[in-house]
C-alpha cells in the first residue's frame, strides 16, 4: 500500500492515514499502518535489521487523515511531553446530521470507555469511570441535511468526536456505532484529521501540516 508522506526530516514522519486501516496490529490482522511505514523506511533508506519508529498518537481505524510519528526515540519522548502539555494542535473535519442549533460551541462531557464492547458513553461529571473531554466545533456548510464541522480537540479520548457529537444529537455521517437510527451500513465514518501543528522536538520551530479529505461522497458537497 502506498502512502503518502506529508513530511519527513530526521526526526519525524508525518503521513496521511488512509481509512479503514489500523494505525497498529490488532485482533483482525490486517495490514496496518506502522509495519508499512516501517517497511517503506527500510527499503527506501536500505536500512539492516529493525527499523524505529515511535507511535505517539493514534487514529480509530475508520478516520483517516494527518498523522506524525518519531523516527527517534529522543524525538519520540520530546512529542509525548508535547502532548501531555496539550501542545498538540489537532484539528479535524467532520460531517454530521442535520443542523447543530449553535454555530459554534464547545462541549464538555465525561466519557467512559467499555473496554469489552469497545463502546464509548457520556456518563455524569461526577462517575467516577468518566474522563473529562472537551472540544470546539464550528458549522462551515450545510447541505442535503449534512453540515460541514471544523472541530478543534482540548483533549484526546477514544471515540471523542464521535461521542460528543452525537450527544448533542448529531451524529457522523456514516457512523454506525454511535448513529445507528440515521447511518446504514457500509457508509464511510465523514472524520478526517485535516491539521496537525506542534514544536518540533529538536529545533522547536512550529510544524504544520495539512491534509484535505477524499473526493467523494458527501465529502465532495463540498469543494
Amino acid at each position: 500500500m502506498k502512502i503518502n508522506i506529508l513530511y519527513e526530516d530526521n526526526h519525524l514522519l508525518v503521513v496521511e492515514k488512509p481509512v479503514n486501516i489500523p494505525v497498529q496490529e490488532d485482533a483482525s490482522r490486517d495490514q496496518d499502518l506502522l509495519t508499512i511505514l516501517k517497511e517503506d523506511l527500510k527499503v527506501r533508506y536500505n536500512k539492516p535489521g529493525n527499523v524505529y519508529l515511535g507511535l505517539v498518537h493514534r487514529l480509530d481505524r475508520p478516520v483517516g487523515g494527518v498523522m506524525v510519528f518519531a523516527k527517534t526515540s529522543k524525538a519520540a519522548s520530546r512529542l509525548s511531553d508535547v502532548i501531555r502539555r496539550n501542545e498538540l494542535t489537532r484539528k479535524y473535519l467532520a460531517v454530521v446530521r442535520g443542523l447543530p442549533k449553535k454555530e459554534q460551541d464547545q462541549l464538555t462531557h465525561y466519557l467512559y470507555k467499555d473496554t469489552k464492547r469497545n463502546i464509548v458513553q457520556a456518563v455524569g461529571a461526577h462517575d467516577k469511570r468518566g474522563k473529562k473531554a472537551i472540544l470546539d466545533y464550528e458549522v462551515l456548510s450545510t447541505k442535503e441535511q449534512l453540515s460541514l464541522v471544523a472541530v478543534k480537540l482540548h483533549t484526546g479520548r477514544s471515540h471523542q468526536i464521535r461521542v460528543q457529537l452525537s450527544e448533542i444529537g448529531h451524529p457522523l455521517f456514516g457512523d454506525q456505532k454511535y448513529g445507528q437510527k440515521e447511518n446504514q451500513k457500509g457508509q464511510q465514518i465523514a472524520l478526517w484529521a485535516n491539521v496537525l501543528e506542534f514544536p518540533h522536538p529538536t529545533t522547536k520551530e512550529m510544524i504544520r501540516v495539512e491534509c484535505t479529505p477524499p473526493n467523494e461522497y458527501p465529502w465532495n458537497l463540498w469543494s
